[in-house]
């Protein structure tokens, strides 16, 4: 059962928003303050307008429109997927009755929670990328980040519209402070610390896109289990739209290997440096860096807040109703990452049994790796395919962590425990340096006429929506 799309309104939604007036009202007086945030926030490079995808529908088939739109005309909406009658709910001591059309009492506070720290991480990402379009490798790309910026600020507008449905005037309150607080601010910092780090460069952003973003495929995913139907909803059509994100990441980095891969055969040499290439090993610091800031925003390997969601029904595990167990977990297990004491005062990486409802942080964290090695199993493959022996890695769990089991120890990409003096002497060969952020920087040379593309990047296999790589993706002031 789905409610008609109404994209004439001020507010273009299928929730019936003219059927609520107060609501509507008070989401027309919250979108002024949005739309200052996105001129004082959003893509700094003026443009007269982007070959964008425009959320219209949410049925599988004719869901998108594309076409050129001037970013401040863009129609940002409130669409929820196709709302299933009989749905039930899948897990937890609830298991089976049916979901929620609204928020239990003893829930709302946690539900909220869940809501903002979601909606939060939305304009962070906007506020962290705000400069890259000033530095593009080629329109193509610049298309594809605003893209990207548009989508998550359409995702800002899905969690508001929660908050202001059903959380009154705390939601209220909340929604404002999703524009109050920024990326990097001493005073009023976003919430999650991988949404405090700098953007600013194209190898970063395709990082971020591949490890981030994913990050938040994967919170969607526990979300869309929810019992809370709206919340479900909500976040089962933002999936759709998130997977071109984490497409940006993939073929981002697909390509900035894939350019060093050819100036490293022809010109027979692993120093691409001087030939204006990203060295392998400065792309697998980066590597190193984006993902593991990115386990942390799993949280610890252990969490009783994630217990009591799931038993509640507000958060599921990944693809719940594809798991071969009685979706209650009370009587089951699970091996968490651990430090273990060997008695003698020197720590070493091993695994601890908790109950699988702690543990739920350690399984979606197992889901998430599993996913990102399929990046770089599908990097190294360009590598091989260019004779190349070099093989890009995820690092150890352990390393880098500053959540956790593993906050309070260094450890080598290897796993490989390191005092406090040896992490020191040798971090720099594995984060990025100074040295390396510089050069990157260097490269960072915009490329904004129509068909070209900087020298570090390889160009795409395909454009957007059937357009060619040389189509007029953005019109630039």
């Amino acid at each position: 059962m789905t409610t008609a799309s109404d994209y004439s309104e001020k507010i273009p939604n299928n929730v019936e928003l003219r059927e609520d007036r107060r609501l509507q009202r008070a989401l027309e007086s919250w979108q002024p303050n949005f739309l200052n945030w996105w001129e004082s926030m959003g893509p700094a490079l003026p443009t007269q307008d982007v070959y964008l995808r425009t959320a219209v529908n949410v049925g599988r088939e004719g869901w998108a429109h594309f076409g050129h739109v001037a970013m401040r005309d863009y129609r940002w909406g409130i669409f929820l997927a196709e709302r299933d009658p009989g749905r039930q709910i899948g897990f937890g001591a609830h298991k089976g009755e049916p979901a929620w059309q609204k928020i239990p009492g003893e829930y709302r506070a946690d539900l909220q929670r869940l809501i903002v720290i979601q909606g939060d991480t939305e304009p962070a990402s906007v506020e962290q990328q705000r400069n890259l379009g000033a530095t593009a490798p080629s329109l193509y790309d610049l298309r594809n980040l605003f893209q990207v910026n548009v989508e998550e600020g359409r995702h800002l507008w899905a969690m508001v519209y929660l908050l202001h449905a059903y959380f009154g005037r705390e939601g209220r309150e909340e929604a404002e402070e999703l524009l109050h607080r920024n990326s990097g601010s001493l005073e009023s910092p976003r919430i999650l610390g991988a949404f405090n780090e700098e953007t600013p460069d194209w190898l970063s952003f395709f990082m971020f896109t591949y490890f981030t973003d994913r990050d938040g495929k994967y919170q969607l995913g526990t979300l869309k289990e929810s019992a809370f139907d709206p919340l479900s909803r909500t976040c089962e059509f933002m999936l759709k739209e998130e997977a071109h994100h984490m497409m940006v990441g993939t073929t981002g980095v697909d390509r900035v290997v894939e350019r060093t891969a050819q100036v490293m055969v022809e010109n027979d040499t692993d120093e691409v440096g001087a030939l204006g290439a990203i060295p392998l090993q400065v792309i697998q610091k980066y590597l190193n860096f984006h993902y593991s800031v990115s386990l942390d925003l799993f949280g610890g390997e252990t969490s009783t807040n994630v217990a009591n969601y799931y038993t509640a029904g507000l958060k599921g595990r990944w693809l719940e109703g594809r798991r071969k167990d009685d979706h209650k977990l009370t009587e089951d297990s699970i091996m968490v990452d651990a430090l273990d004491d060997a008695g003698d005062g020197q720590p070493s990486i091993g695994q601890l049994e908790v109950s699988a409802l702690v543990g739920l942080n350690t399984d979606l964290r197992r889901e998430y790796i599993a996913d990102c090695q399929g990046g770089v199993n599908r990097w190294n493959k360009i590598l091989a395919a260019a004779g190349l022996p070099h093989r890009l890695k995820l690092p150890h769990i352990a390393f880098n962590r500053r959540v956790g089991a593993f906050a309070g120890i260094e450890a080598s990409p290897d796993g490989e425990l390191l005092g406090v003096e040896e992490w020191a002497q040798r971090e720099g060969q594995w984060l990025p340096t100074d040295v390396d952020k510089t050069y990157v920087r260097s490269l960072m040379q915009p490329v904004h006429e129509r068909g070209k593309i900087a020298a570090w990047i390889a160009p795409p296999r395909n454009g957007i929506n059937g357009q060619p790589f040389d189509y007029d993706y953005v019109h630039l002031i």
